[in-house]
């Protein structure tokens, strides 16, 4: 079987590759997504993103499927539960963001039609396409992720730094970051 050529950041582990290959900067409209991509980058802060992936199935099953609806109205004696959980991070501080965070979207979604149209709204509703050579070169931030992680913070949103919104702008193919000779520049 060939080998495809991918993004230096992804080789050697199947996890990271079929992550890559399958999801990584394909562009996602879906609320139910782009919400599981959010929490998932704020429980990565300061932690690798292959950690992240390895408890990804724990975190599904931890919180409802990321079920925002179920998530925002969490009561104290569900998150001490979580807190319990070894599958998932147990960071106090993001666990609490989830529950934040579950409410401040419903409250987008209220005011724009759905989360997809607020966040799309950043990119005119438009992926970016750069031309990354080297997976190392891409920025950890943009002055779209500073502005969209500024309004996300006035909104009520925890763990939103710019770095976090650019990873999440990267997952959900806001931006395609893939490498230029990765077989999944061309495609996403």
């Amino acid at each position: 079987m060939e080998e495809f050529q991918r993004c230096g950041w992804c080789q050697g582990d199947p996890l990271y590759e079929a992550y890559h290959d399958n999801e990584w900067g394909v562009p996602l409209y879906d609320d139910e997504g782009i919400f599981e991509f959010l929490i998932l980058e704020t429980f990565q802060a300061g932690l690798s993103w292959i950690t992240i992936l390895r408890k990804r199935e724990n975190f599904r099953d931890a919180l409802d499927n990321f079920d925002y609806k179920k998530i925002a109205y969490y009561s104290e004696e569900k998150i001490q539960e979580l807190l319990q959980n070894s599958g998932i991070i147990r960071n106090k501080l993001k666990i609490r963001a989830t529950v934040t965070n579950a409410r401040a979207f419903m409250e987008i979604q209220k005011e724009f039609g759905s989360f997809s149209k607020y966040i799309w709204g950043f990119v005119n509703h438009t992926p970016i396409k750069n031309k990354v050579i080297k997976y190392k070169e891409a920025p950890p931030t943009t002055e779209i992720s500073d502005r969209l992680s500024k309004d996300l913070k006035k909104r009520g949103f925890k763990f939103v730094g710019s770095t976090v919104i650019y990873a999440h702008m990267q997952a959900t193919g806001m931006v395609n970051d893939h490498e230029i000779d990765c077989f999944r520049f061309e495609e996403v």
